[in-house]
């Protein structure tokens, strides 16, 4: 792996704990203005400081990521079918590698739908990105994205697609918590992160999800919804990191989580824009 590669990796997950928080902030891509996702700005900002990783599109890094804001770019590079549509696996590539690079992202992003009508497709797709990654030093992220169709969410099918995205070159791959997750990282050489998927019932729901993904191999999570939708959204990252990088148990993270809300968001408003270095 050359430099520039082994560099931008190492903003994505935390040399100093080997694990990563990762804000997902990219779906309106294909759903639009989702539930508290409507004013972009306004909600990735407040949660900036306690984030390693922000994902989001090129028009949403445009117009809601600041520039001084210290934290490195999952950017999303496919898409072309929205919410409307029964099959969302007809996905292409809708920016290209020189973007990214213009955009200084530390990483870019694509799903893959295997097993989907467009499989052939989106894997081609993925190929063809990680050769342009190769070349400018980006490190590419799989998603092994289900669509609508969320009872594929199983070891056989999440290990099939883990292997076949890493096979074809991926450097990541972000795929869902499973019963027997551990045999879908065991079959997969690159590094595993987690996806949040729609919004669980309780705080404790998610915190069970992230503890167990860490035992059993992920290097982190990429949660979106579970954490911006909640009505306590720092209090949420915070207590979410605190099992990434910290090894925090299920019930101390939701202790800190009761301890903390209310008054951390009390504190959002008046805090400064973050410039400063993140711990690493």
């Amino acid at each position: 792996m050359d430099y520039g590669l082994k560099n931008r990796m190492s903003r994505m997950i935390r040399p100093s704990t080997g694990r990563s928080v990762m804000l997902a902030c990219d779906h309106g891509y294909f759903m639009g203005p989702t539930r508290k996702l409507e004013n972009p700005r306004k909600t990735i900002e407040p949660l900036v400081p306690y984030a390693d990783v922000v994902s989001v599109t090129r028009g949403v890094l445009r117009s809601s990521v600041d520039p001084e804001w210290d934290i490195p770019i999952l950017l999303r590079v496919s898409g072309g079918t929205s919410i409307l549509q029964e099959d969302l696996s007809n996905e292409g590539l809708t920016t290209s590698m020189k973007e990214a690079v213009r955009l200084n992202a530390s990483a870019v992003s694509i799903s893959i739908f295997v097993g989907a009508p467009n499989e052939k497709q989106t894997l081609l797709n993925l190929g063809k990105l990680v050769d342009e990654g190769e070349e400018y030093g980006m490190p590419v992220m799989a998603i092994t994205a289900v669509g609508k169709e969320l009872e594929k969410r199983d070891d056989r099918y999440l290990s099939l697609a883990c292997r076949i995205a890493a096979e074809i070159g991926a450097h990541m791959v972000k795929t869902y918590y499973c019963e027997g997750f551990s045999r879908v990282v065991d079959g997969c050489p690159v590094p595993l992160v987690v996806a949040g998927g729609p919004k669980l019932n309780t705080e404790a729901d998610v915190f069970q999800l992230v503890f167990k993904a860490l035992q059993e191999g992920a290097v982190g999570v990429d949660m979106g919804r579970n954490i911006w939708q909640n009505d306590n959204p720092v209090a949420m990252i915070k207590a979410v990191s605190a099992i990434v990088h910290e090894g925090a148990t299920q019930k101390e993270a939701l202790d800190l989580f009761n301890e903390t809300k209310g008054k951390i968001e009390a504190l959002t408003s008046a805090r400064p824009r973050r410039t400063a270095q993140r711990p690493r």
